[in-house]
């Protein structure tokens, strides 16, 4: 009985340092990224697919592209209350008469939320609710090609709901 009490105490004391591994789950909310949906204007019911939109965030080399899709996720800074980005429309077109570039900056607030030890924190958005965005043309030629611009949602925390509407 002495040998079996030694061994419960021994395997008792080597498990006893183990703890438990901290991994993040792939399906643990993080950080949501800003959504929007493209709606045709002249039916403003009907989504509307973009045709090789490039987004390109201020001070960034790397093009988001998306082609055929009416819905996009943008990416917001978490370390400052305002992103800037350039949509550009027909991105890849050989022909520079084709691509039009409009500029929007997202105005908001940030708020920093623990999820637990293995993942973080997340950052939650709320866009400004009297200036949510600025949309300016790159080039006054060509006009802007986003016609209206409609927040649907201004605190973005979660990707489930669409956060702005773009028709063009």
């Amino acid at each position: 009985m002495k040998k079996v009490s030694i061994l419960i105490l021994l395997v008792a004391a080597i498990f006893s340092g183990c703890e438990k591994d901290d991994i993040c789950a792939e399906t643990t909310p993080t950080t949501p990224r800003l959504i929007i949906d493209f709606y045709d204007i002249t039916n403003p019911t009907l989504t509307k697919n973009v045709t090789n939109l490039g987004i390109l965030g201020e001070g960034l080399n790397t093009v988001i592209l998306f082609n055929g899709v009416s819905k996009v996720q943008v990416p917001l800074d978490i370390t400052k209350d305002l992103s800037k980005y350039q949509f550009i429309l027909n991105y890849d077109n050989s022909n520079p008469v084709f691509i039009n570039t409009d500029n929007l900056q997202f105005d908001y607030t940030r708020n920093n939320v623990f999820v637990s030890r293995a993942c973080g924190y997340k950052t939650l958005f709320t866009l400004n609710p009297t200036s949510p965005f600025t949309q300016t043309d790159s080039d006054d030629l060509d006009g802007l090609w986003m016609k209206n611009i409609t927040v649907l949602q201004s605190n973005i925390s979660s990707e489930n709901e669409t956060h702005l509407r773009i028709s063009f």
